[in-house]
């Protein structure tokens, strides 16, 4: 248990010697657990058992999110892990208001993974979602996808599919949420979107904001095609 995580422990949640918690290694498996001892240098645990438990969704939801500021990001991330996502893939977009340079997108995206980390203590997920390397979006819309994979751009033209009227029950492949910083798509990200095998897809006639955006988008998939 690291330092910020026996400090909850101990000083928000104010557990004492004998009060049980469940540990997780992020890949499956849970690990019931007792505190045997606190003192200054942290606590003392004694694991009582080992079970592997699922609480995926059915859903393989790839989150390619481009990067928004600060909290906003943050919130993103830290909702969509608890709707169940499975990867989050941020991108760098031409309307980015972040700019990264490589040492700080590797300080950004390790933040992201501890959001991430703080989400599971929470929602009671026990298999971590990888944040993968930042990337130009242009870059990342020309690697190779499954060819069952489902790709959808979250547009607020009039044009695009409601996600109500796609096909149920759920895909069977990867779906793969590509969702726009605060200014959203240029014309030439679009078309490369459209061009990479994205279809546009909307959610209603209000423009939603790029926190907003993802987390309406996982949450209506979940109770379309997923375990709600």
């Amino acid at each position: 248990m690291v330092a910020g995580q026996a400090h909850h422990v101990i000083h928000v949640l104010r557990l004492q010697a004998g009060a049980p918690l469940t540990l997780f290694d992020g890949r499956g498996t849970e690990y019931p657990a007792l505190i045997k001892r606190i003192d200054k240098s942290g606590l003392t645990l004694t694991v009582t058992g080992r079970h592997e438990v699922s609480r995926e969704s059915p859903l393989d939801i790839v989150l390619a999110q481009g990067v928004s500021t600060g909290e906003r990001m943050d919130y993103t991330v830290q909702k969509c892990v608890e709707l169940g996502v499975s990867t989050i893939q941020p991108l760098i977009t031409q309307r980015s208001v972040v700019r990264l340079s490589s040492e700080r997108a590797e300080r950004r995206v390790a933040h992201w993974q501890s959001v991430t980390a703080a989400a599971c203590e929470q929602c009671g997920r026990n298999r971590l979602p990888p944040v993968l390397p930042v990337q130009p979006l242009m870059r990342w819309l020309g690697e190779p996808v499954p060819a069952n994979s489902v790709r959808l751009l979250l547009s607020p033209h009039a044009s695009a599919t409601p996600l109500r009227e796609r096909e149920r029950p759920h895909p069977q492949g990867r779906i793969m949420l590509l969702v726009g910083p605060e200014g959203g798509w240029n014309a030439e990200e679009t078309q490369a979107a459209l061009g990479a095998g994205f279809t546009p897809l909307a959610l209603g006639p209000r423009v939603l904001r790029t926190e907003t955006a993802a987390v309406a988008a996982i949450a209506a998939m979940q109770s379309l095609w997923g375990d709600w």
